[in-house]
């Protein structure tokens, strides 16, 4: 025990370091993305009691590292810098790193970032996806960029961390399809004018149905405006798309109900830009539609997948065997991450 370190020794003395420290990362990072928010609204969110988040609640405002107010509570400017302080210190000792780094090698591509929790049971990691995704784009992004973007909930998360600065306010935010579903927030063409208004950059757009008959598509292929598009595509030198289940999507998409049941038949557990695959990665059912095609996703120098919650986990694991890239980085939460390296 000579080699012991200061911080497996604190471990020996106070065996409950570890949960207290994760219990008030987890609510710091909570308040943080859903800030002004309430004591109910907070318990439920990280499933926990509200006699729990009271507690909890106490020390943090005795810390000054919250405020609470009739509201909901927010973070102090110390709780905005405890928390980017601790964020390495707490990926270490939670294990996020390491798994981080063993998912990357199990999937083959460049890096994997994990947010804590799981979007399938606690809303907050969504906005934890966006915030992670955000951070990367801006570190990595070179100014003028053209990104293709794609609809979905999990892309939509990158909003409201996009900041109106370098490299973001010089970026071109392409719309990757033309609509999706019914949800018109969560569209291609919705999120590239959002993410444009919100950083200060550019964005262009694609209004076509997405479902296309061949000679439609053929004929779409030769408008002036497509041609336009198709080019943006292929200069595109960054991609965020999400990663859905082929259930989800195919129901999203208001497939007719011979072709659903037909998709099921053959396996289909994922789907990424119109391309569904069953869990060995085999392409199983493509939409004809005017978008980014899978060569020139493959061309990007950066592909940034979001996708969280356990019950992605073999949509996730798929899709790499389908299209891995090594130039891709995974976003995702640990409800997946725990599910694909369970194996």
């Amino acid at each position: 025990m000579a080699d012991i370190n200061a911080f497996d020794a604190g471990r020996l003395l106070i065996p409950e370091i570890d949960r207290l420290l994760h219990n008030r990362y987890r609510m710091l990072q909570a308040i943080q993305a859903h800030g002004p928010i309430g004591r109910r609204t907070l318990a439920d969110m990280l499933n926990r009691t509200e006699r729990e988040i009271r507690n909890e609640i106490s020390v943090l405002q005795e810390k000054q590292l919250i405020q609470v107010f009739q509201k909901g509570m927010i973070l102090t400017e110390n709780g905005h810098i405890v928390l980017e302080k601790l964020k390495l210190y707490f990926y270490e000792v939670s294990g996020l790193a390491y798994k981080e780094k063993l998912l990357a090698k199990h999937l083959n591509i460049q890096k994997v970032a994990i947010v804590p929790g799981d979007v399938d049971t606690d809303p907050s990691a969504k906005s934890l996806l966006g915030k992670e995704a955000s951070y990367i784009l801006g570190e990595r992004a070179a100014p003028k960029s053209i990104v293709a973007v794609t609809g979905g909930s999990s892309v939509a998360s990158l909003r409201h961390h996009l900041l109106e600065a370098k490299p973001f306010n010089s970026m071109m935010f392409v719309a990757a399809r033309g609509s999706m579903s019914n949800d018109v927030s969560l569209q291609a063409n919705t999120l590239v004018a959002k993410f444009a208004k919100q950083c200060g950059g550019q964005y262009h757009t694609l209004f076509l149905p997405e479902f296309l008959s061949e000679q439609a598509y053929t004929l779409m292929m030769e408008e002036p405006i497509v041609k336009e598009t198709v080019q943006l595509y292929n200069d595109a030198n960054i991609v965020i798309h999400g990663i859905g289940t082929a259930s989800e999507m195919g129901k999203r998409r208001n497939m007719p109900a011979d072709d659903y049941e037909q998709l099921l038949s053959k396996g289909a557990v994922g789907e990424a830009f119109g391309y569904y695959f069953d869990e060995m990665g085999n392409v199983v059912y493509r939409i004809q539609t005017v978008g980014i095609q899978i060569e020139q996703v493959k061309q990007s120098e950066l592909l940034l997948a979001i996708a969280g919650g356990k019950s992605k986990a073999m949509a996730i694991e798929a899709y790499f065997k389908f299209a891995a890239a090594n130039q891709t980085v995974l976003i995702t939460d640990e409800g997946a991450a725990d599910e694909i390296l369970k194996g």
